[in-house]
């Protein structure tokens, strides 16, 4: 007999976070592990203390999982342990080597088991996520994968083909055939579109109001989505955006949200603008930039959300090279 060990978190005590969370560890190791029903002989869990919604010995029997006897257990409150965590054993009469499963922020805790590293930093317009996400990288030697270029690419090519980022079905029609490519050159990443460098054309004030609203938007966010988590499963990278550890990468071990005052954004901003020679005063900037933390947390699909179990950075009194030091000594301190 053979045991497999697994382990999820979920982002709040509810009854449905805790099912999908269930179900989806439990159907990966089904799936790593090719597992048949008669082959188990029992599944146990456990749950920290901190989730009183459902059990998710409970949650199994509805995902499907009944052909074997199913036990839940409450664990104990431990100083610094992983909150919000579901874990599972599973008794299995298979007689091939099991693979142990940790999803989500418990990846975290089975560094062993992959030597890919993934890091989720979300955070608001204007916090500084791009330049912190290009440090990290280069000391970690890690990718730097930054997805609003590719937001921004969309809402450029919108632009170009004189349709509004409003018109779903009109972007979606771009959107199929749309060819946005992303390289490395020289430390620094372009984003092509169409064959073209646009990288300096998307970081135009106009273009990033528009790649918020065309964010928004399912068709675009499917398919950004789907090739986002392809170059993740396939090297270690570090991703930014506002809803990379709630949606992109919720398997990330390693999430940070990055944030500052509105006020401090919006002067980062004024000052980058200026350098760019964009024309632009404090103020009108500021409105963008309260306007857009509007947009993005209101918004219907993947919202800008705080996961749950990603530390917060305050940047408004920090500078770049002391949030970026802060981030690595949090990643070194769980490797």
């Amino acid at each position: 007999m053979k045991a497999i060990r697994g382990a999820t978190t979920v982002n709040s005590d509810s009854a449905e976070e805790i099912k999908e969370s269930v179900k989806e560890l439990l159907t990966e190791i089904k799936t790593q592990n090719a597992l048949n029903p008669d082959e188990i002989v029992c599944v146990t869990f456990s749950n920290t203390s901190d989730l009183h919604s459902f059990y998710p010995a409970k949650a199994a029997r509805e995902a499907g999982f009944y052909s074997a006897p199913l036990f839940s257990a409450l664990e104990p409150e431990i100083d610094g342990a992983l909150k919000k965590c579901i874990r599972v054993m599973i008794l299995t009469e298979s007689n091939e080597q099991p693979k142990h499963v940790y999803l989500r922020g418990a990846a975290g805790l089975r560094r062993d088991l992959t030597n890919i590293i993934n890091i989720a930093l979300d955070g608001p317009a204007g916090s500084g996520k791009s330049t912190v996400s290009k440090l990290i990288a280069k000391k970690l030697n890690i990718l730097c994968l930054d997805t609003g270029a590719m937001y921004r690419a969309c809402a450029l090519k919108c632009v170009q083909s004189k349709i509004p980022v409003t018109d779903e079905k009109s972007v979606n029609e771009i959107i199929s055939v749309i060819d946005i490519t992303v390289k490395h050159e020289n430390g620094v990443q372009h984003t092509y579109l169409d064959g073209k460098d646009v990288s300096e054309d998307i970081r135009k004030p106009e273009i990033s109001m528009l790649a918020s609203t065309v964010s928004a938007l399912g068709c675009v966010r499917t398919k950004m989505v789907q090739l986002q988590r392809e170059i993740a499963k396939q090297t270690s990278c570090i991703v930014d955006g506002r809803d990379i550890g709630t949606n992109v990468l919720p398997n990330a071990p390693f999430k940070f949200f990055l944030t500052a005052s509105p006020e401090v954004r919006a002067k980062r901003r004024a000052d980058e603008n200026l350098q760019k020679g964009f024309k632009s005063s404090y103020e009108e900037v500021l409105a963008d930039v309260i306007k857009r933390d509007e947009q993005d947390a209101s918004r219907k699909i993947a919202p800008l959300k705080q996961a749950d179990d990603a530390i917060l950075v305050d940047s408004s009194k920090m500078s770049i090279e002391q949030v970026v030091d802060f981030i690595i000594n949090k990643i070194q301190e769980k490797v």
